[in-house]
């Protein structure tokens, strides 16, 4: 008698396994948040194993992409704001985003944007922003000690306020200025909100 041997490949599955992964994510991520979600807590909701999403998803912070349908992942922005100096983010930020918003895969990116807003889980766009993006660079821009978070927001603000400006309503002539002179031109502030002064109220 021989024994069949276990074929390479992902790991066992149901068919619909990867969509009931995204769904509990989802549901997760906007009730408890980024930080306090983990991939085991989404694989025994999901009634699988931590295994099989990874495989289908790779990192936490891919799978939560996935959740939210953003086409691309968060590293390829985080990633090379990790190798630049803190006096040089206002700066390379609205140039690595802009650009991005301009591109095919962005325009995939605005249109999630656009449907979480109108929709019930704006939650998850605050989880991104607070526990992706501010955990990221928030530590980096800690002074005064307390202010990163909120410096964070205020440039988290101004970019929104571009994408809607520019991508959604499509104010112009606004809509319609190269990226590079809209990155140019916001990025003085952007640099003053992480690294200037903050008013005291």
């Amino acid at each position: 008698m021989t024994t069949q041997a276990k074929r390479p490949g992902r790991p066992p599955g149901t068919s619909d396994a990867r969509d009931r992964i995204l769904t509990n994510a989802r549901e997760l991520f906007a009730r408890n948040g980024f930080d306090k979600t983990s991939v085991r807590a989404i694989a025994a909701a999901s009634g699988v194993d931590s295994a099989l999403v990874h495989h289908y998803f790779g990192t936490k912070q891919q799978l939560f992409a996935a959740a939210i349908n953003i086409p691309i992942d968060p590293m390829t922005v985080l990633g090379p704001l990790r190798e630049t100096p803190v006096e040089d983010l206002g700066r390379v930020l609205p140039s690595i985003l802009l650009p991005l918003w301009d591109s095919e895969m962005g325009t995939g990116l605005l249109a999630t944007l656009r449907s979480l807003l109108a929709g019930s889980e704006v939650g998850l766009i605050r989880s991104f922003l607070q526990e992706v993006i501010t955990a990221e660079i928030a530590p980096r821009v800690d002074n005064p000690p307390g202010s990163g978070p909120l410096r964070v927001q205020f440039v988290a603000s101004q970019l929104l306020g571009v994408a809607i400006a520019r991508y959604i309503v499509r104010v112009e002539p606004f809509a319609s200025l190269a990226p590079e002179r809209v990155a140019e031109t916001i990025a003085p502030n952007l640099q003053r909100y992480l690294t200037g002064e903050l008013p005291q109220l």
